[in-house]
């Protein structure tokens, strides 16, 4: 396996970093299931020492999900390492990753440790790990600014004291493609037993080159590449997935490496993600973008006519881009229906199977034309949403442009169980709806975002709202589908008021 690379998924963890992408327990259950139909090697489940929460989706995940290795991540320091290990020590194959940092710089203002103090942490931090488990990773965090003999120093300590993956991360997106690859490469070249591990990268997108640097990395003897779906992550991001294994795939005749990514899943996955934390896909990016495979140049057009390889280095079925129309529809069974929720990578049990039944009959009524995207959309608003202290039933908007008569909304919910109803106005449709739920809860926030996605084309198109509020010290994002996007609108209000109250419990039992 000399030549074959192993893909390490944070999506879970880096990835839900990124503002307003947090996800609940059912969503990042389901995303794991399709990381596993992906192929991928290794899943970064979260941090669980940071939160109970935390805590709970890692060992769920580490329990549920087969085939390949969960992963949590913690710091050097004893108590993260064996909270981690509670939660991951369910799965089949379970991973223990711990990282410190060692650039002079974060040494000097972040730790406030000495070189030598250190080195005695890692080496500490990596028997506590191994006493637990023989699947240990240790990160170098900032490897990028480290010095490079103290950091050969670093990675010897952790091989000797048991790490069989060592991760030299470009963790501010600093480096430059030539410039990491020597680094990779002095650090393998130059550390004693090193061929005792695989190593591994994570580069961030800061200036653009995650990618870049995770390739370069790979063509020197990096074996591991640590990466997110649509490659979220912390600040600008971390190196895409589905960017890294087409490269090594189109190009193996460059590369001469091998991975065990079913690419045929690649946009089935980033789009479940797009889902799931209401993020539409730029349509301009690279491998699962809307434009990916379009030619509008006339040029072009006459080049793909003649022969597609002119203009496409790779088809749109080689990752995932089949266009599919869903083939039932009101007149459909359960059965019909479970059967294409399966065939698209849901796990559903007879419960779930009905509420998305009944889903599918009031979107067929509404709907001429129903699509994948339109049933993936179904899956999260029905399936996947918080648990509701706040419900919504029914909501009736009125607009107007004439002077004096303002948009009113009415709205009836169920609050702790209990129906309320309320009415009011707003500067506009969205925000009278918006006024009249917030007076029915009793809650104040500050609305950070407010977004639209159609899901699929056409005048009835499903529409996707997502909405981030701000509440004190807590963020939730709520996301809603519905082809009113007035209702959509509400939906993704009521749910990130429901995410709110989740959030707010975590920390009051934290403390």
């Amino acid at each position: 396996m000399r030549n074959h690379v192993y893909f390490f998924d944070t999506t879970l963890r880096d990835g839900e970093q990124s503002p307003g992408a947090t996800m609940n327990l059912q969503e990042k259950l389901a995303l794991a299931g399709q990381m596993e139909k992906l192929g991928v090697d290794v899943i970064e489940a979260g941090f669980p020492a940071s939160s109970p929460g935390d805590f709970e989706a890692v060992n769920t995940i580490a329990a549920r999900i087969r085939g390949l290795q969960v992963a949590g991540l913690a710091r050097c320091l004893a108590e993260d390492i064996d909270r981690c290990w509670e939660a991951v020590k369910v799965g089949e194959n379970p991973r223990i990753h711990i990282f410190l940092a060692t650039s002079p710089l974060h040494m000097k203002h972040k730790l406030r440790k000495n070189p030598e103090d250190v080195i005695k942490m890692v080496e500490d931090g990596v028997k506590r790990c191994v006493s637990h488990t023989g699947n240990v990773e240790f990160s170098a965090e900032d490897a990028s600014r480290s010095e490079r003999d103290f950091l050969c120093r670093v990675v010897e300590t952790a091989i000797r004291a048991g790490a069989r993956v060592i991760n030299l991360p470009d963790t501010v997106g600093y480096a430059q493609p030539e410039e990491f690859a020597a680094l990779v490469r002095y650090v393998i070249e130059n550390t004693l037993q090193s061929d005792k591990a695989i190593f591994s990268v994570h580069c961030h997108n800061d200036l653009g080159l995650g990618v870049a640097n995770t390739l370069a990395a790979l063509r020197v003897g990096a074996r591991q590449a640590e990466v997110t779906l649509n490659g979220i992550g912390e600040r600008a991001g971390n190196a895409s997935l589905e960017e890294v294994s087409m490269a090594l795939s189109v190009r193996r005749d460059y590369y001469g490496l091998t991975h065990n990514i079913v690419t045929e899943q690649l946009y089935p996955s980033c789009r479940m993600l797009s889902m799931t934390i209401g993020r539409p896909i730029p349509g301009h990016k690279a491998i699962v973008g809307e434009n990916a495979f379009a030619h509008e140049s006339g040029v072009h057009q006459d080049g793909m006519l003649k022969n597609r390889e002119t203009y496409e280095i790779m088809t749109p079925q080689s990752v995932g881009r089949t266009e599919s129309r869903l083939v039932i529809g009101k007149h459909s069974g359960r059965n019909a229906v479970r059967s294409k929720f399966e065939s698209m990578g849901f796990k559903l049990d007879e419960t779930e199977v009905n509420v998305l039944f009944e889903a599918v009959k009031k979107l067929a009524e509404r709907k001429k034309t129903l699509h994948d995207d339109d049933l993936m959309a179904l899956v999260h608003e029905e399936i996947y949403r918080m648990p509701d202290r706040y419900r919504l039933r029914h909501v009736s908007v009125q607009s107007s442009d004439a002077e004096g008569v303002p948009p009113t909304a009415a709205v009836i919910m169920d609050v702790d169980g209990q129906e309320k109803r309320g009415a009011g106005f707003g500067a506009g449709p969205v925000d009278a709806l918006f006024n009249v739920i917030a007076g029915i809860v009793g809650r104040e926030t500050e609305l950070e975002q407010y977004s639209i996605n159609a899901v699929t084309g056409g005048t009835d198109a499903l529409g996707e709202v997502t909405v981030r509020l701000n509440a004190g010290d807590c963020t939730a994002t709520g996301r809603g589908a519905h082809p009113d996007i007035l209702v959509a609108s509400a939906r993704a209000y009521v749910n990130a008021l429901n995410s709110l109250v989740k959030l707010e419990a975590e920390k009051r039992k934290k403390f």
